[in-house]
């Protein structure tokens, strides 16, 4: 259904929703979908944060030097041109020379993102997050998991409204102010 509205500044085109995308993305019965997809991606954050923040070379004594050694990986991929020479730059000049704190912010947010999913809280916001992490190993070249993780995480995005539902963004996200309302049929 079209709607058109006329604010007196133009007309205002108002496209619905279609029955699937709506039953998704804000129904509260679809929560089960996410709550699967939410577990699924949340375990895969946490257990691979877990084992960067028990590393040494990742948060202990030699913080930074598991990346360094990733960081010569990419490089070496780099100069086969196989990454985005815009990307190349900002790991030779921001990331790199910061390693030790990249380490940290790797090995902490995986787990962060991971806690986040798990208990649903802000969700979409760590998703976002995870998704973020996923984009930059890709950039790097890193195949692995990270297209099906990032797929995931768009989803869950997409579906914040109703992907914590099952979690702790259901008095949380309210709490927060998010216009949630109950509907009578």
């Amino acid at each position: 259904m079209v709607q058109l509205k006329d604010h007196g500044r133009g007309t205002e085109v108002i496209i619905e929703e279609n029955p699937l995308s709506r039953w998704l993305f804000t129904n509260t019965k679809s929560a089960w979908i996410w709550l699967i997809l939410r577990l699924y991606l949340g375990y895969s954050w946490l257990t691979a944060g877990f084992g960067k923040v028990t590393n040494e070379a990742w948060t202990g004594a030699e913080a930074g030097t598991a990346l360094r050694g990733y960081m010569a990986g990419v490089m070496a991929l780099a100069e086969e041109g196989g990454v985005a020479g815009w990307y190349v730059w900002f790991l030779d000049n921001f990331v790199i020379p910061n390693a030790t704190i990249f380490s940290y912010m790797v090995a902490w947010g995986e787990v962060l993102v991971g806690l986040g999913l798990i208990v649903g809280l802000l969700t979409g916001i760590a998703a976002f997050f995870g998704a973020l992490m996923n984009m930059s190993f890709l950039l790097a070249g890193t195949v692995s998991a990270n297209p099906i993780m990032l797929l995931i995480a768009i989803l869950l995005i997409l579906a914040w409204k109703v992907a914590g539902w099952y979690g702790l963004d259901r008095w949380a996200l309210p709490a927060l102010g998010t216009p949630w309302k109950v509907r009578n049929k």
